[in-house]
C-alpha cells in the first residue's frame, strides 16, 4: 500500500501539490479553530466561520465574519497567526524549510514545486533562495515588531504590546490585514492610527516590503542601488509598484480627502490616509479612514488596485504588476504594429502575453461573477458586491462592512475566491487539467477579426 501510494504521489504535478497544500494546511487550521479554546468566549467555533477564517489567513487575505481580537482567544489568535505565516510565505517554502531542518535531501521535485511556488525564473539555486527567504522574513518581522513597540506598550502595557507588535508586523508583512484593534471598536481596523505617522509608516513599508517580491529582494541584495544589473522582473516590479502607489495617492489626496465629508482631518491626517490608501489596495487589507465614506468612483479606483495585487513570489494576491505590465506593452506593441512587446530594451515572448491575457480574463471573470452573484443573494448595491468580490480574489481583505452580515452562499463564494487568488486560478487549471503528453498535431490555421 505504501509502494503505491508514492507511486501515485509522484505523478502529482507542482500545480496539484501546491494546491493539496493549501488545502491540508486550511483544512487543519479549520479543526484547531473549532477547539472550545480558541474562542474567547463559551462554546466553539461554528464550522464555517472556523473555515472562513481560516482561509482567509492561510490565503493572507483579511476578510473576517468575526472580530479577530474579542471573539477568539489568545490560543485561537496565534493559530491565526501561524496560518498568515505558513500561507504569506507559501505552504512548499516552509515544507522545504523543515525539510532541511531534518536533514533530508531535497529532490528534483521538491525543487520543481518550490520554483514554481516563488515564480523562479530557473531551478539552480532554488535552496539557496528558500533559505535566503525565511532570513530575510525573520530580519524584517522582527524590525517591524520592535518599531511598533514605542506605540504598543505605552497603549496596551509591555506583555499585551509586545504581542500586538508581533502580531501586527506579521500580518502586514504578509499582506494579511488581519488586527487585534477589535478591543477599541469592533471591526475598527487601523482607523484610531489615522494621523500616527509611526503606525502609517511602519505598515506601509512592511506591506510593500512583502509585496515587491522574493526575487525582486535577491536582486536588491546582490546588485544593491545597481539597476542596471537588475532582472527585468525586478525593473518592472518596482518601476509598476511606484506608480501604481504614487498615482493612486494623488488622486485620494485631491479629490476624495479634499471633501467636505473628510474637513476635520488635518493636512497630515489626509496625506497619510491618501498614502495608506493607496498602499493597503495592493493586498494588504488594513483601512486607517472609513471606506464608506469614499465616492463610488474612489471604490472603483480600489477596486482595480485590488485586482491588479502585488508581485509573483511574494507575500501579496492579484493579477500581479507584471501581468499588467506585459498586457499593457503588448497594447503598446498592437498600437505601433510590432510583432513583440518591449519592456526596458527586452523582448517578451508571446506565450507570456498569452498567459498574462489568461490571467486577466480568468480574474474578471471570477470578480464579476461573484460580485454579481452577492449582489443579487444579498440586494445590495452592486459597488459593495464587486468591491467584497475584488477584496477576496485579490487577496486584499478590506471591506466596505458587508461581510459579517452575508449569508451562508455568499460567504463560500468569498472562501473560494479567497482560495483561488492565493492559489492562482492559473494553478488551479494547471492541477485540474494537467496533460501527460503535449500535443503532437495542430488544427488547421484560419484569421478572425477582432476589434
Amino acid at each position: 500500500m505504501g509502494k503505491m501510494w508514492m507511486r501515485k504521489n509522484r505523478k502529482l504535478s507542482s500545480s496539484q501539490i501546491i494546491l493539496l497544500g493549501f488545502l491540508g494546511v486550511i483544512a487543519v487550521g479549520t479543526m484547531l479553530l473549532m477547539l472550545p479554546w480558541s474562542r474567547a468566549g463559551a462554546g466553539s467555533a461554528p464550522f464555517l466561520d472556523a473555515l472562513f477564517t481560516a482561509t482567509s489567513a492561510v490565503c493572507v487575505t483579511g476578510l473576517i465574519t468575526n472580530d479577530t481580537a474579542t471573539y477568539w482567544s489568545v490560543f485561537g489568535q496565534t493559530v491565526i497567526l501561524c496560518l498568515i505565516q505558513i500561507g504569506g510565505l507559501g505552504v512548499i517554502t516552509i515544507a522545504i524549510f523543515i525539510t532541511r531542518l531534518s536533514g533530508r535531501k531535497i529532490g528534483l521535485m521538491q525543487r520543481s514545486t518550490m520554483q514554481e511556488a516563488i515564480a523562479a525564473p530557473q531551478m539552480g539555486g532554488i535552496v539557496r533562495m528558500t533559505g535566503f527567504i525565511l532570513k530575510m522574513v525573520a530580519v524584517i518581522e522582527l524590525l517591524g515588531a520592535v518599531a511598533f513597540l514605542p506605540v504598543m506598550i505605552p497603549e496596551f502595557g509591555v506583555g499585551k504590546g509586545i504581542w500586538y507588535a508581533a502580531f501586527h508586523s506579521i500580518s502586514s508583512f504578509c499582506n494579511a490585514g488581519f488586527d487585534l484593534m477589535g478591543v477599541k471598536e469592533q471591526y475598527s481596523s487601523l482607523t484610531s492610527y489615522t494621523g500616527n505617522v509611526l503606525v502609517n509608516v511602519v505598515v506601509m513599508l512592511l506591506i510593500i516590503v512583502g509585496g515587491i517580491g522574493f526575487l525582486t529582494w535577491d536582486d536588491i541584495k546582490r546588485n544593491r542601488l545597481h539597476l542596471r544589473r537588475y532582472r527585468m522582473q525586478s525593473k518592472v516590479v518596482l518601476s509598476v509598484t511606484l506608480v501604481l502607489l504614487l498615482l493612486p495617492a494623488v488622486y485620494f489626496y485631491v479629490n476624495e480627502f479634499s471633501s467636505p465629508a473628510w474637513e476635520d482631518m488635518s493636512t497630515l491626517e489626509k496625506v497619510l490616509a491618501a498614502l495608506f490608501q493607496s498602499v493597503t489596495t495592493r493586498t494588504a487589507g488594513y483601512n486607517t479612514v472609513d471606506l464608506t465614506l469614499l465616492t463610488e468612483s474612489g471604490q472603483m479606483i480600489m477596486v482595480i488596485l485590488m485586482l491588479i495585487g502585488g508581485s509573483p513570489g511574494s507575500t501579496a494576491g492579484g493579477m500581479k504588476v507584471t501581468t499588467f505590465a506585459v498586457l499593457f506593452a503588448t497594447a503598446i506593441a498592437v498600437f505601433k504594429r510590432r510583432p513583440n512587446a518591449h519592456i526596458f530594451g527586452r523582448r517578451i515572448p508571446n506565450d507570456t502575453a498569452h498567459y498574462a491575457a489568461t490571467v486577466l480574463i480568468l480574474y474578471l471573470s471570477l470578480f464579476l461573477a461573484g460580485g454579481i452573484f452577492i449582489g443579487s443573494v444579498e440586494h445590495i448595491p452592486i459597488i459593495q458586491a464587486l468591491f467584497e468580490a475584488a477584496s477576496a480574489i485579490g487577496t486584499v481583505g478590506i471591506t466596505l462592512g458587508i461581510t459579517p452580515n452575508l449569508c451562508t452562499a455568499s460567504k463560500l463564494v468569498l472562501i473560494i475566491l479567497m482560495f483561488l487568488g492565493r492559489v492562482g486560478g492559473m494553478t488551479i487549471v494547471y492541477a485540474a487539467l494537467a496533460r501527460k503528453h503535449p500535443y503532437v498535431s495542430e488544427f488547421p490555421q484560419e484569421k478572425i477579426m477582432v476589434g
